[in-house]
């Protein structure tokens, strides 16, 4: 990401980036979450990072995630998530809108991974 050319949502730095660490440990441990189409296009980039960093299988590597994501998170993401995208070099999210939110009008998505959490713990997208 160029530098300044980030999503601020009305946060400071700090509120910010413990928004992403909660959105991006929900994401892998349910596989899809429903927030605004604004967030989602944000933690994508975040969760791509996260995952591409996870590949490297290191011990750097685990301590880097473990500042960004929870210990249970890190665990999820190298054992299962990592190893069914071995073969991809990106792309490990899809957006999928849903429309607009009912009480403020504002734009909802739902960010799941394309591929490496089995179906059964993935929602319907109309949950």
């Amino acid at each position: 990401m160029k530098r300044g050319n980030q999503r601020k949502f009305g946060r400071d730095r700090k509120v910010r980036t413990a928004m992403y660490k909660s959105l991006a440990t929900a994401l892998i441990d349910h596989g899809q979450i429903k927030t605004t189409q604004a967030k989602a296009k944000s933690l994508s980039q975040v969760v791509e990072k996260l995952i591409t960093l996870a590949k490297k299988e290191n011990l750097n590597a685990r301590r880097e995630l473990l500042g960004h994501i929870g210990e249970k998170a890190v665990k999820k993401l190298i054992s299962e998530i990592v190893k069914s995208n071995t073969d991809r070099k990106g792309g490990y999210t899809s957006i999928i809108r849903l429309g607009q939110r009912q009480s403020d009008g504002a734009e909802m998505a739902l960010i799941r991974f394309t591929s490496g959490v089995p179906e059964s713990k993935t929602l319907s997208p109309k949950s």
